[in-house]
């Protein structure tokens, strides 16, 4: 015990107390991003294309939502490996030669999904600012809504294998031991009361640690969604020694997989830890829709949806809609 408490010791103590400029792991700030730019890298936007159209930083490139154009709409799972070399080519993120930042607004975990996706291709050097346009804009900087247009480059990328686990070596994992596995979904999800799979429930032996946990805030999501709060300052990473604590029940030494429903907020929490010090640390992408989908797979709380009540539930809503959508007709043709 003596020994792995000195060994945590000497993996923590190397880590910055804050992320910044002489921080070179996956997360960067606004000084970081600025000193980036002057020296070519290039910056992506991973949002929609509206949302980017109304202000980004500039010169950053855009291919649009990166959860809807990269990703498979049912799996949710990346495209195939042409039809992503061709967006990312035509939009000239050369990821193969150049340092990529990657951006959106403060604390969503798409920009953390699309640090992942540089690092699956085999990218040269990837980052993430976890502030985006929200510590960008708070630091004074420029906007600009001038869409980039980067010159298209010819990409060929190489799915890098350990980088991610797929759902064979996951159940085998799982089922050999060994590996320490977190559950970066909400507490409601891991023990299976919200059902957002063929089967709700966890992976077996798994330590279920919210990905909003990694805020100074855990709730500023829900907070903001309530008008409760104007900002996404609660969504800024806590400094390092409260995550050092948060995660204090790892091993950094040990082999660490990370899921939640579809591989974004685990690309999040497994940033968090890779700049801890975690030596191999791994997003399971297909996470919890494509473990759940393999029905020989053992879980925990495991419960299942019922389509059924889903269908009925989904009948009575559009009932309701075609009732409302009646009544506003009767409004407006007496006007």
């Amino acid at each position: 015990m003596l020994s792995r408490i000195v060994g945590l010791a000497v993996v923590f103590a190397s880590v910055p107390l804050a992320w910044g400029v002489a921080h070179a792991g996956d997360i960067v700030d606004t000084a970081y991003v600025v000193d980036a730019m002057k020296r070519g890298a290039i910056v992506w936007d991973v949002r929609d294309a509206d949302a980017y159209n109304e202000g980004h930083l500039p010169g950053a490139a855009n291919v649009g939502d990166i959860g809807q154009v990269l990703r498979d709409p049912n799996r949710e799972d990346w495209l195939p490996v042409a039809q992503n070399e061709a967006t990312l080519g035509k939009a000239g993120i050369d990821l193969a030669n150049k340092e990529v930042i990657v951006y959106s607004r403060k604390g969503d975990a798409y920009a953390y999904f699309g640090l992942n996706t540089l690092r699956y291709y085999g990218a040269k050097s990837g980052k993430v600012y976890h502030g985006g346009l929200d510590d960008w804009k708070a630091a004074g900087m420029a906007v600009s809504t001038e869409a980039t247009k980067l010159v298209p480059v010819a990409l060929k990328l190489v799915p890098q294998e350990n980088i991610v686990v797929w759902n064979d070596e996951m159940i085998a994992k799982v089922r050999q031991g060994g590996v320490q596995i977190v559950d970066a979904r909400t507490p409601k999800e891991f023990s299976g009361d919200d059902v957002r799979a063929i089967r709700g429930g966890h992976v077996p032996k798994a330590i279920n640690i919210p990905y909003e946990q990694n805020w100074v805030d855990p709730q500023a999501a829900s907070k903001l969604a309530k008008k409760e709060v104007k900002s996404r300052d609660g969504m800024s990473l806590k400094p390092a020694e409260d995550l050092k604590r948060l995660y204090a029940n790892l091993d950094p030494a040990k082999d660490t997989i990370v899921y939640c429903q579809s591989g974004v907020r685990a690309a999040e929490t497994v940033a968090v830890l890779r700049d801890l010090g975690f030596a191999n640390v791994k997003v399971y992408e297909p996470s919890w829709l494509g473990y759940a989908g393999v029905l020989s797979a053992p879980a925990e709380q495991e419960t299942y949806l019922n389509v059924g009540a889903l269908n009925g539930r989904i009948g009575s809503l559009q009932s309701r809609i075609e009732e409302l959508e009646a009544e506003l007709a009767k409004v407006k043709a007496k006007r």
